[in-house]
């Protein structure tokens, strides 16, 4: 059996996952991050991109987060997330539209366009596309 800590990821729209986890790996501020249980004690910031959790089973789950918060503690990680979809549920046809759509913005170089938030939408469309590349090798 192998050794296992509690894991829940919640987003403000709902609890997408709550259950005992091998380990779990989630884009950082300042990179990739693996937790495992035994995991020193810490708090950081997300990055939008895929949280893979390795459940108590060994079967592994995708899951998107727009950006939030990670918490670890000595027997519980916790993923407070802006907005979490998992990956099975992503349209990759819609992340590809709002990739374009982003990239032609900041392309364009208009007055009028807002460029912080044009790469915001550019940078978490090909985060969505990464969960679902990284969903899809792990099938």
């Amino acid at each position: 059996m192998a050794i296992t800590v509690h894991c829940d990821i919640v987003s403000a729209e709902q609890e997408i996952f709550s259950g005992t986890v091998q380990s779990l790996v989630a884009a950082g501020s300042y990179g990739d991050l693996g937790i495992m249980p035994g995991h020193a004690p810490l708090l950081t910031t997300l990055q939008p991109g895929p949280v893979r959790v390795v459940k108590e089973n060994g079967d592994e789950e995708f899951i998107f987060v727009s950006g939030g918060f990670l918490e670890v503690q000595p027997h519980r990680v916790t993923v407070l997330a802006n907005t979490a979809t998992r990956a099975k549920d992503l349209d990759e046809e819609a992340a590809l539209k709002a990739q374009e759509h982003a990239k032609e913005l900041l392309a364009n170089q208009k007055p009028d366009v807002d460029y912080t938030r044009a790469t915001a939408e550019l940078v978490e469309a090909m985060a969505r596309l990464r969960t679902i590349q990284q969903f899809r090798s792990h099938q």
